[in-house]
């Protein structure tokens, strides 16, 4: 297994910079990770610093909080694309799921699918906030909307990925969609056990310290 390929190496910090920016690209390209993961306005530049590579590029929208007006994140999605990014990780608004209002849900993750047009849509349902039951509809909602992964966490929360809830979200998706684990993801042995769960994708800054068998001490 190589386990490079199953990891976006990710920066998402507010104090992260252009050099730093820069780093986690030239990273990624010699470790050959899947993507990095950035905030929308490194998009560009990330998408300079990687041409001719085989790293793609995953960037968040309505990030971290999910509770944006739908309009805005449809506009955020669309803006990442065309600045170059391949892949998209959504919040969703988790507050109108805890109130039942399913159909917002299902239909802004249509929306955002609809708007990046065939590109990897991930959608955040930050496990931490939500109880069993509200777990597994939202991952029943994701698979509905038709994105192609189901995130545990923005890895800005209480807690991030845990093995329990990776194995509850794949016993719902089942083989439908894919699962992304994100959050506390450290050392090669927290992405195996993500991985044997059900995971087939790891958000982690901690990708270098998991490929050279160390543990990182970043939270996310």
């Amino acid at each position: 297994m190589e386990i490079n390929k199953y990891i976006d190496h990710t920066i998402l910090k507010a104090e992260a910079t252009t050099d730093k920016i820069k780093k986690l690209c030239q990273e990624a390209m010699e470790y050959k990770f899947k993507t990095v993961c950035l905030n929308p306005s490194w998009v560009k530049l990330a998408h300079e610093t990687l041409k001719g590579s085989e790293v793609g590029i995953t960037t968040v929208i309505g990030f971290p909080l999910g509770a944006n007006a739908t309009m805005v994140k449809v506009y955020e999605a669309k803006l990442a694309i065309e600045h170059g990014a391949t892949e998209i990780d959504m919040v969703i608004n988790i507050g109108r799921l805890k109130d039942g209002q399913d159909e917002y849900v299902l239909n802004e993750i249509r929306k955002i699918k609809a708007a990046i047009k065939g590109h990897c849509l991930k959608v955040i349902i930050e496990n931490a906030l939500l109880t069993k039951e509200e777990k597994i509809r939202a991952c029943k909602l994701v698979v509905q909307a038709g994105a192609d992964f189901v995130k545990t966490s923005t890895g800005f929360s209480y807690n991030g990925a845990t093995i329990e809830d990776v194995k509850l979200m794949k016993a719902t998706v089942g083989n439908a969609i894919e699962i992304k684990a994100a959050g506390g993801v450290r050392n090669l042995e927290d992405a195996n056990n993500m991985i044997a769960a059900g995971a087939t994708r790891i958000g982690t800054s901690a990708g270098i310290a998991i490929v050279s068998g160390k543990t990182a001490k970043s939270s996310y």
